[in-house]
């Protein structure tokens, strides 16, 4: 594929991909930030999912977000944590889990 046309088809592989979270266990934030999709994983054409486990403080604040899986391996790991860390929910709202799916 030419360079000027792989410049051009990544940002819109990346304003177009979609994701979607599916709740295992867990509360409606009142504050979802969303992951950022890797500019290399779009350019790759990688789809993929992070579930991962979160902490509610007091404040209604994540306070710690731990990885149950992930397929492919780590591409998508940093971006669904570095997410889920700036969500907030109602103060008193339990811990959870979610399932952040990545799909162009």
């Amino acid at each position: 594929m030419n360079r000027h046309f792989q410049r051009f088809l990544v940002p819109i592989a990346v304003a177009a991909a979609v994701l979607v979270s599916v709740p295992v266990v867990a509360g409606n934030p009142t504050k979802r930030v969303d992951p950022v999709y890797p500019p290399e994983a779009a350019r790759a054409g990688t789809t993929g999912y992070v579930e991962v486990e979160y902490a509610v403080g007091p404040d209604g604040k994540v306070t710690d977000v731990s990885v149950v899986d992930a397929k492919p391996g780590r591409t998508f790991v940093a971006s669904a944590v570095k997410a889920v860390k700036q969500w907030e929910f109602a103060p008193g709202e339990k811990n959870g889990r979610v399932k952040l799916e990545f799909k162009l």
